[in-house]
């Protein structure tokens, strides 16, 4: 069985997807890329994430092509290979529904510097036009407006992070729902502060050493 490790996080993260509130039911979608194998696990579609077994992940190339698995890939398969072949940084795909972030998403709204965390994404997150879940066009679209954040919203449908592993995909996923719920709130009574641009760098610079390293 290829992937073996990388099938078990497919399968903890989904998980955790709905356990944090992250998405519900069988929304949202997630992958990992092992870049010297050149494969790619993502989950299947349209599963319970508490009844998929490892066997029901499946095993991409960077071309799309199925190498293992019996079961149909998420819908957003493209989204991910897109992603994956623009940015050399990505080694995880996060996908999700949460409802704050489609909240934002579905009003248009891109999230500026209103908190320092904001900073995990980049200078702000973007929000990338609404095409067709499933799509070529919703790929291509994300992947044009994401560039070089880490986070990016799409409109009226979610939200997308990115990161070198699915932890930090993850956690992406978790703080810039917590970010969009302060910004909705903000915005319900007043007009948020935004923190300038040196900051925004000056935090950027500081997380490289945040927690631990080895």
């Amino acid at each position: 069985m290829k992937l073996d490790r990388e099938r078990d996080l497919i399968i903890e993260y989904g998980r955790k997807l709905v356990s944090s509130g992250l998405t519900s039911g069988t929304g949202g979608n997630l992958s990992l890329f092992n870049r010297r194998e050149g494969l790619i696990a993502v989950s299947p579609s349209g599963m319970d994430y508490f009844k998929t077994l490892k066997k029901d992940v499946v095993i991409l190339d960077l071309n799309g092509n199925l190498v293992e698995g019996k079961r149909k890939p998420t819908s957003e398969r493209d989204l991910h290979l897109y992603l994956y072949r623009a940015r050399s940084d990505v080694n995880a795909v996060v996908h999700v529904h949460s409802v704050f972030a489609t909240t934002l998403a579905s009003l248009g709204w891109e999230i500026p510097p209103i908190s320092y965390l904001v900073a995990l994404s980049g200078s702000k997150v973007p929000v990338a036009p609404y095409a067709t879940y499933g799509t070529p066009e919703l790929a291509m679209a994300v992947t044009e407006y994401i560039k070089d954040f880490n986070a990016v919203l799409m409109a009226n449908h979610g939200l997308v992070t990115v990161g070198e592993d699915l932890e930090s995909g993850f956690n992406r996923a978790e703080i810039i729902e917590f970010i969009s719920q302060v910004y909705w709130r903000a915005r319900c009574v007043g007009e948020p502060i935004v923190l300038p641009e040196e900051e925004i760098t000056r935090i950027t610079e500081k997380f490289q050493s945040y927690g631990q390293r080895t």
